[in-house]
């Protein structure tokens, strides 16, 4: 699809956040040309020849455009064995109104985790679909009876294929983990997860098991960094998420039950983690009414409580933490409440640099979205009030958030009067 050529756009009167810093900057100026930032400054905007459109922010909050680590945009209902046998175009269709709802609430580029894939994100690039950049691994890898594994106790056989719209893969041995693998890398997988626990979601494990053999995580990472690719792996307890990283798992999706030992091998490692505590508090609240199983919903509060220590002895620590909220079904209009709760723990500075900076480096994106470098994609919001002052602000997208931009365009605006561009 063409994208037609459009002209420099210039904001002025805007307090400009930058996350990396930790500042916001009044009476500030930015200049947008050809999608990526070219350059910003406080006092006076410098005279520009030829056609400029000029926005006068009056005052508002100019910021980069959220980053989420951890989606789900084909999870249409909390029963994610529900999807193995629905059919592909209905969830394709659910996952373009999903993504669509993310961009409205600011999230210019978001990491889906498992269910998203190629020609999801392909459509997204082409226009076919507005939402967010979206970075896909495809299917999560499982073994039989692990948190990938979806299939209850008594359904028999593995007749899944991979064009079916599930959110895993199932594979037994390091030769079928490598083949996965591969088949996902093959189709453009810019990460590769891996189940190293049990989970909330799948109905046949516990939360405390460890999965996958040591030569099967083995054998994901070894494909991951022949093909300059990540893994990234799905833990709640100690001994999983040690044993992951150990191994060279880059990053951990939850770790709500991680200890003082895997805190140091965190920063050992400059491992990465992923926590979605939202995702708990919603499931404990209304998993039952978008289709939790109930053997699911008994797991909740096993995690529900403890992670909140766990974010708190990150933070402490220095763990690269990034922003993700892994919302399933209807919860995920939830997706801004991640900030609030974060920001029990954490200063407003820091829980926006985990959807900002971090999430981008670990994206392999540092430089090119989440900041206001010169250079940098132009994915940008326009925020009444100051996030750095009230991470609250965040949490409140459809007051707050009045223009988002992907690449240099405006693809929402707020439907008041002081929010229209002029």
């Amino acid at each position: 699809m063409t994208r037609q050529s459009q002209p420099p756009l210039l904001f002025t009167g805007a307090g400009l956040l930058d996350p990396e810093a930790g500042t916001r900057t009044p009476d500030s100026w930015l200049l947008v040309e050809d999608g990526l930032i070219a350059g910003s400054g406080r006092g006076p905007a410098p005279e520009k020849d030829g056609a400029v459109e000029v926005v006068d922010l009056g005052g508002a909050t100019l910021m980069p455009g959220l980053i989420d680590g951890h989606i789900h945009a084909t999870a249409f209902s909390a029963d994610l064995g529900a999807a193995m046998d629905h059919s592909p175009s209905y969830i394709a269709s659910y996952a373009a109104t999903s993504l669509n709802a993310m961009l409205k609430r600011g999230f210019t580029t978001v990491r889906d985790v498992a269910g998203g894939d190629w020609g999801l994100a392909l459509a997204v690039e082409e226009g076919l679909v507005d939402g967010p950049r979206l970075m896909f691994g495809g299917k999560a890898l499982s073994q039989t009876g692990g948190h990938g594994d979806f299939r209850g106790p008594g359904r028999q056989g593995n007749d899944t294929h991979a064009c079916c719209p599930g959110a895993g893969v199932v594979c037994d041995g390091p030769d079928e983990f490598r083949r996965a693998a591969r088949e996902q890398l093959r189709t453009g997988a810019h990460h590769l997860k891996i189940m190293l626990s049990g989970g909330v979601a799948s109905p046949t494990d516990r939360i405390d098991s460890t999965q996958s053999s040591e030569d099967e995580i083995r054998a994901v990472v070894e494909e991951a960094e022949a093909a300059n690719r990540y893994v990234t792996g799905h833990a709640y307890t100690a001994r999983a998420v040690n044993r992951g990283l150990r191994l060279g798992v880059r990053c951990i999706e939850h770790g709500n039950l991680i200890d003082q030992s895997s805190v140091e091998l965190f920063l050992e490692h400059d491992a990465f983690l992923v926590p979605t505590l939202v995702t708990y508090e919603e499931l404990s609240l209304q998993g039952a009414a978008y289709g939790l199983p109930a053997a699911s919903q008994e797991k909740v509060d096993t995690v529900l409580t403890r992670g909140m220590d766990a974010l708190r002895m990150a933070h402490e620590a220095g763990v690269n933490l990034v922003f993700g909220s892994d919302l399933l079904g209807g919860m995920q209009d939830r997706q801004s409440r991640e900030f609030a709760i974060r920001g029990r723990v954490q200063p407003a500075a820091d829980v926006l640099r985990s959807a900002t900076v971090n999430a981008a480096r670990l994206l392999g994106l540092e430089g090119v979205v989440g900041t206001l470098r010169d250079g940098a994609r132009a994915d940008l919001l326009v925020v009444d009030g100051d996030p750095l002052a009230d991470i609250g602000v965040l949490a409140d997208p459809e007051r707050n958030v009045r223009t988002v931009l992907r690449d240099g365009r405006v693809r929402h605006e707020r439907g008041d009067a002081d929010a229209a561009l002029a």
